[in-house]
């Protein structure tokens, strides 16, 4: 876990907003992945991974508009269509994409809590944090999402979807909604904390303290069963990878997962009261 401080601590963290996907649950950010390659799969195109993964965390309709625009994949789109992807096509492939989405959010394989996010849950309360969560999941989507938690014993103080505001990240709506919801201020009361590098983005827009999470989210991108065959080298060298992705996003600290977030947070508070 790594620390910076880059304006003085004088407010303990009242609120911990954390994104839901690879960093609260589904280790590696495993769903939205499979809906997108499924997806463009029924439409003739083949995605890699590092091209679906590219846009992770923005609004799911964004995150279309984002993949047609790579060169490769317009250019495929064009070669089996024989035309280019507009707005029809892009408000087509949405509507397509959220049934096939909401199969997999249900799947135990996408639904499990990261591990010791419920015993961060609860540590981040006693230490007096409220818990919100956002996510560029459509209501619907969220919602399948916030029942599997609960059932497995994580349940947020409040919840914002990608449909619930004007624009998704890395515009600071969502982070800042959870806020107003709880009535909680200022900014610099609040950890915003992410596995994306518009995550980090959005944290940094909205003024509040803005972490990376590396090793259980999109940039690893693989699940703990995956990731746990990896040599040592080579999880090493992927995870510094991750990890300077976040930094150079401006994260005010980069954690490997959600159980090190407690810690943070106590830090921060004991830095606060000495400067108090």
């Amino acid at each position: 876990m790594s620390i910076a401080y880059p304006t003085p601590c004088v407010d303990p963290i009242r609120l911990v907003v954390l994104d839901l996907a690879g960093t609260t649950v589904d280790y590696g950010s495993r769903a939205p992945l499979a809906a997108f390659l499924e997806l463009f799969r029924r439409h003739g195109v083949e995605l890699a991974e590092e091209e679906a993964r590219g846009p992770m965390g923005t609004h799911k309709r964004k995150h279309i508009e984002a993949l047609l625009a790579l060169p490769r994949v317009h250019q495929l789109w064009c070669d089996r269509h024989g035309n280019e992807p507009g707005p029809t096509d892009v408000q087509q492939l949405y509507e397509e994409f959220q049934p096939i989405q909401l199969a997999l959010l249900s799947q135990s394989e996408y639904a499990n809590l990261i591990p010791g996010a419920k015993k961060a849950a609860s540590e981040l309360r006693a230490l007096g944090c409220r818990i919100g969560v956002t996510t560029g999941y459509s209501w619907d989507m969220t919602d399948v999402v916030l029942r599997e938690a609960a059932r497995r014993g994580f349940a947020p103080d409040v919840a914002v979807s990608g449909s619930d505001v004007p624009e998704g990240r890395p515009a600071p709506w969502l982070a800042q909604t959870c806020a107003r919801e709880l009535g909680i201020y200022p900014m610099t009361s609040v950890v915003k904390a992410g596995d994306t590098v518009v995550d980090v983005e959005a944290g940094l827009n909205a003024g509040m303290w803005s972490l990376g999470i590396a090793a259980t989210g999109n940039l690893m991108g693989l699940s703990q069963e995956a990731e746990q065959t990896l040599a040592p080298v080579e999880r090493a060298q992927r995870l510094a990878a991750a990890r300077q992705r976040l930094h150079a996003a401006g994260a005010h600290a980069v954690l490997d997962s959600i159980a090190e977030l407690p810690a943070w947070v106590e830090a921060h508070n004991q830095r606060a009261a000495e400067q108090a």
